[in-house]
């Protein structure tokens, strides 16, 4: 996402001023705590598509592990986190339903790159947002969502459990929680400049090669 300039006039002084706009995606399998990330971290009032789970989707939707879950986002969750003056993070939180993928190109376009939500209970569901963010070399970390009741692994564990590239992050969280969120996104933006920096450095190099 491109930056935006932002000019702010006070009393005798005029300063410019360079607001940077990154957008993160909020992925994961369904019932993970997408929405509710979303909406512990988020400065504004997060703008939120959801619908009631009707009879007719409970034969796609496998709420098991997640009785509790009366809706489900049918688009996508927005919100927005300043990190550090001059630095803002644009959320999009999306659907976690199989019928509701193709949209994910669509949300992942221009993206800095995304937190993957896992849920140890079913450390499955998270596999194709592993696989969608691995096969389009967007940059991902990995929150595991400790939900109460739930078997605590450690880093290492999840991450040879989900097969992950060699330095992918794997942090550990409480979606409830804006600290927790917070710690998550800057582990994620940092981690994505890393990775970017490489990709660049590396095209540099190869192009000088040649």
């Amino acid at each position: 996402m491109s930056s935006e300039h932002v000019d702010s006039t006070g009393g005798e002084q005029t300063e410019d001023t360079t607001a940077l706009a990154l957008k993160i995606l909020v992925a994961g399998g369904f019932g993970v705590g997408k929405t509710t990330l979303v909406g512990a971290v988020s400065e504004i009032r997060p703008l939120r598509t959801e619908e009631l789970l009707s009879e007719a989707g409970q034969s796609v939707d496998d709420t098991g592990g997640v009785d509790q879950k009366t809706t489900t986002t049918v688009a996508m969750d927005f919100g927005r986190i300043t990190i550090r003056s001059g630095l803002s993070l644009y959320l999009f939180g999306t659907p976690g339903q199989d019928r509701f993928w193709f949209l994910w190109d669509e949300l992942s376009t221009g993206a800095l790159g995304a937190v993957v939500l896992a849920d140890t209970r079913r450390l499955e569901d998270c596999f194709p947002a592993v696989d969608y963010f691995e096969h389009r070399r967007i940059p991902f970390v990995v929150a595991v969502n400790c939900f109460s009741g739930a078997r605590t692994y450690g880093e290492e564990d999840v991450s040879r459990a989900l097969d992950l590239d060699r330095g992918t992050p794997v942090v550990l969280c409480d979606a409830r929680d804006r600290a927790s969120g917070k710690e998550v996104l800057i582990r994620m933006v940092e981690y994505a400049g890393r990775m970017h920096t490489a990709r660049l450095l590396d095209s540099v190099g190869q192009a000088g090669a040649h």
